[in-house]
């Protein structure tokens, strides 16, 4: 079913022609850096991990990370408008797929992607030591608060179509525990994926750990949720420049306008995974609310108490304080330096 409703979505492709982008070698790298290296294979109802193993990479790839429900379909129609100058009708979720989702079939979204001649950029929910990592490409890492997340996915989860969930729990080698039914409220939803670190999504803390220790890395730019919504037109700016992507000052306006939640909403049909199809509500039941801090008049004093202790102990306090407010991160980014240089 998730393979047929992907390959629909995708069947009238249009693929302006993309620009901007530089090789490695134009940016000089310090000899000291250390790059990650891939340590582990990753399988969950959802993920693949080998198929990275394949990809094959070229120097203007641009690799778009973050856990579930924090921005990741924004952060992918922000680099869309930004490489095809505020085009119409963009088939993001077909020629920007999600690279280790097991849906549809790994091999092909690999030939999908090695046919493509435009500069490519794909989105992955895998932390960083199940992720191959490339020094020839560019990676945005995208962050939100985890109560927000929780929220977001409860109602991403509560509106499933009956048997979706049941499809999801039966794929082959499924590992972690199934989804199963969500419950109706919220408070025990949020207990069981904090108690449970993550459950029954998967692990919440090391994944951000994990990109937040290589923050310092040329290729590397930390962006968080609260950032783009209170300034999105810096952030569009900023993301444009770590991508070496020059903007042209006609497209401007165009570029922004298809960038807000509202127009996202409005024209989701192709940005979307599997057209929204899985969804009860559909394309509007994905791109819900968008806004942050929904738990705020409903999380108990002792569970705010109880989240902010664990981001402490699983982040330490300066990652803990930039994933609640977003600040923090670029003062000590490599790639943040370089752009205000």
């Amino acid at each position: 079913m998730m393979t047929a409703a992907y390959a629909a979505q995708g069947m009238e492709m249009r693929v302006p022609r993309s620009k901007g982008g530089s090789p490695p070698s134009q940016t000089p790298i310090p000899a000291h850096l250390v790059y990650p290296r891939k340590v582990r294979e990753y399988a969950h109802h959802l993920f693949d991990s080998t198929v990275w193993n394949a990809f094959d990479f070229r120097d203007d790839d641009i690799v778009i990370g973050a856990y579930a429900k924090c921005g990741t379909t924004w952060v992918q129609q922000i680099v869309a408008q930004l490489l095809f100058d505020g085009a119409e009708d963009i088939d993001i979720a077909r020629i920007s797929p999600w690279l280790d989702c097991r849906f549809p079939d790994k091999a092909e979204k690999l030939d999908l992607l090695a046919a493509q001649e435009q500069r490519r950029f794909v989105k992955t929910h895998l932390p960083v030591d199940a992720l191959v990592f490339s020094r020839r490409a560019k990676y945005i890492y995208l962050g939100r608060d985890g109560r927000d997340v929780v929220w977001s996915l409860h109602n991403h989860h509560a509106n499933f179509k009956p048997g979706v969930v049941r499809k999801i729990d039966s794929v082959p080698h499924r590992t972690g525990p199934p989804l199963g039914e969500t419950p109706p409220a919220i408070l025990p939803y949020f207990r069981r994926w904090l108690h449970g670190n993550g459950c029954p999504w998967w692990p919440y803390w090391q994944h951000v750990r994990s990109w937040w220790q290589i923050r310092h890395l040329p290729n590397v730019m930390l962006l968080h949720f609260a950032e783009l919504k209170a300034n999105l037109p810096a952030q569009i700016r900023r993301i444009a420049a770590f991508l070496n992507i020059p903007i042209d000052a006609s497209k401007w306006s165009r570029i922004l306008e298809h960038c807000t939640f509202n127009y996202m909403r409005a024209h989701s049909i192709r940005s979307i995974p599997f057209a929204g199809g899985l969804w009860k509500g559909g394309l509007r039941t994905f791109l819900h609310k968008g806004t942050n801090g929904r738990w705020r008049p409903i999380l108990p004093a002792a569970d705010v108490a109880r989240y902010e202790a664990t981001a402490r102990t699983h982040l330490g306090p300066e990652a803990a304080h930039w994933l609640a407010t977003g600040q923090g991160a670029q003062a000590e980014s490599y790639a943040a330096a370089r752009l205000r240089s």
